[in-house]
């Protein structure tokens, strides 16, 4: 059985996860119940060292936060639980340290990856996405007549791609052109989309569209409502989303406060930071019905109504 302890020993021979199936909705639709349930974990950002008291973040008390949500999930019927990227705070040996908390996880799950996750020495840059199961660090899958677009906002970026690599040179003339407007999301920890990325999410919409299905996106940054740690091109991001009718929410982490925005009845919902406060978790479970999404909150996270 492939599992991702035996990926980070396996290094660059370690094989991929096989594809996800899918799935439908639950039985529970007959009488009333949601169409599927998935669990939601934002910003973990573990690793072995002090606390930041400065900033409130208790990074090694992640692994017991993550461990307590996952023994939560296994109790409920979820479909999948996705983490929205900041697995780690920092240092590649962080990986081995938590990722094999995961292989405890009875539910499929899908990695989003955050500015942290790349807080790494230079040399271990291109193996991250690899690290964590991955095939492609952005993707999409379909279940329950929904399909879920997972963004990589560090595609572009001034850490994430390695040395050399010319990413980086856009990444720069963006930050400058976005620091000359003064703009409040100019800031280095943040990234954005490439151009090709972009054009593959705005197909993948047209074909979700085209096949009847309902769109919720799945991302480390936020986009909406204006903030500092919005993505860098998170305006042209709004506009092709809410251009769709069956998209329904955007999903994200990154701003650890925690955020809400809604515009044209599409939701954006930035979920709270785990790594937060010393003793205090922050997950949620999701729960998707015909009419509205319910997002139950456990710790720091506030329960929600988001009507479609």
């Amino acid at each position: 059985m492939v599992t991702r302890r035996n990926i980070i020993k396996g290094g660059a021979a370690a094989a991929f996860f096989a594809p996800f199936a899918g799935f439908a909705v639950t039985g529970a639709v007959a009488q009333n119940g949601p169409l599927f349930r998935f669990g939601i974990v934002a910003d973990p950002q573990y690793a072995p060292v002090a606390p930041s008291l400065k900033m409130n973040r208790y990074y090694a008390n992640s692994l017991w936060k993550l461990s307590d949500a996952i023994e939560a999930f296994n109790k409920e019927d979820l479909q999948f639980v996705a983490t929205l990227g900041d697995i780690i705070d920092r240092h590649w040996e962080s990986f081995s340290h938590i990722l094999p908390l995961y292989d405890k996880l009875k539910h499929e799950h899908f990695f989003v990856l955050g500015n942290h996750d790349y807080d790494i020495a230079k040399e271990y840059l291109a193996s991250v996405v690899r690290t964590v199961g991955m095939d492609k660090a952005y993707y999409d899958f379909t279940g329950g007549g929904y399909r879920f677009l997972v963004l990589d906002g560090n595609d572009v970026s001034t850490f994430a791609p390695p040395e050399g690599d010319p990413r980086r040179e856009i990444a720069a003339a963006r930050l400058d052109e976005l620091k000359a407007k003064a703009a409040e999301n100019a800031q280095s920890w943040n990234g954005s989309l490439s151009d090709e990325q972009f054009e593959w999410a705005e197909e993948t919409m047209k074909k979700a569209q085209a096949a009847g299905e309902k769109v919720i996106v799945l991302n480390h940054y936020p986009v909406y409502p204006a903030n500092e740690h919005n993505q860098w091109d998170s305006e042209r991001i709004v506009e092709m989303l809410t251009g769709y009718d069956n998209f329904v929410a955007y999903f994200n982490g990154h701003n650890h406060a925690g955020n809400y925005g809604e515009t044209g009845g599409k939701h954006f919902l930035n979920f709270k930071g785990m790594v937060d406060t010393p003793d205090t978790t922050a997950y949620s479970i999701v729960e998707v019905y015909g009419d509205r999404i319910e997002v139950r909150g456990v710790g720091r996270e506030e329960n929600r109504t988001l009507k479609i």
